[in-house]
């Protein structure tokens, strides 16, 4: 694959994304990758390998290639903010919780039980009904998930016990922190049904890509087609900056690679 318009501009041995190999320059200049890039279909036979590719490609080329591709909407709304800066990737392991006040001291046992079903790579996406001032999940959740070695932790609902999930490292979305519980205002509501989340749809096994940009999810049926058109996304912005900073246009810039 040529890169015939980077004017030398990207150093010999700069990685890119996972899975697109190393940019490396010829004789005349022009960057070519000293490995071959894994296609879709590559990706398709190696789950693992796109799970850590996912791991390295932007969230907001994530989306970007969603649009391009399957003309949808697959981010969740501003109000989902990370406990701390944060990136990770995995595969959706949903939860709903039912709102319903209740006596029952197994009304919840399904929302645990699910933690002790995943491993590592999962994300745990939990919806709560009507959940914005109500704590799905803390600190002895996050710690389970952080023990069995779960990618992160996305709620669309509160989260509280945030001294615990720092002290850890757990990575988790929500939209805030409350100091509220669960217990005994709500009811399991099954795990990996399919939930709608701050703006989109989230089904089991969906891939979860988070950053500081905000969380992106990814249909499992199409997640190898998206990264493939992702990662070209990031190399193209990426080779942009150093463009722009040798020749002070962004108008330039956006002629030359044709991504903005």
């Amino acid at each position: 694959m040529l890169f015939a318009r980077t004017q030398g501009l990207v150093r010999k041995g700069l990685y890119l994304a996972a899975g697109l190999g190393v940019l490396a320059t010829t004789a005349l200049g022009v960057m070519v990758y000293a490995d071959t890039p894994m296609t879709a279909a590559d990706y398709e036979k190696d789950p693992v390998k796109m799970l850590e590719a996912y791991r390295h490609v932007e969230a907001a080329s994530v989306s970007d290639a969603e649009e391009q591709m399957l003309h949808e909407k697959h981010y969740m709304s501003h109000a989902m903010q990370p406990v701390f800066p944060t990136k990770f990737a995995g595969t959706a392991l949903t939860v709903l919780l039912k709102k319903e006040e209740n006596k029952d001291p197994n009304a919840l046992g399904g929302m645990l039980s699910a933690i002790d079903s995943g491993g590592p790579g999962s994300v745990y996406v939990m919806k709560v009904e009507d959940g914005a001032d109500i704590a799905g999940m803390g600190g002895l959740m996050g710690t389970a998930m952080f023990a069995r070695g779960f990618a992160g932790a996305v709620v669309d609902g509160g989260v509280r016990d945030l001294p615990q999930l720092k002290r850890i490292g757990f990575p988790v979305y929500s939209t805030g922190a409350v100091p509220s519980t669960s217990v005994s205002h709500y009811r399991f509501g099954g795990m990996n049904v399919p939930v709608e989340m701050a703006g989109t749809m989230v089904n089991g096994n969906d891939i979860i890509c988070a950053d500081q940009d905000g969380v992106v999810v990814v249909p499992r049926a199409r997640a190898a087609e998206v990264l493939v058109l992702a990662q070209k996304l990031d190399n193209s912005e990426h080779s942009m900056y150093p463009y722009i900073e040798k020749f002070h246009s962004i108008v330039e810039a956006v002629k030359q690679f044709g991504r903005i």
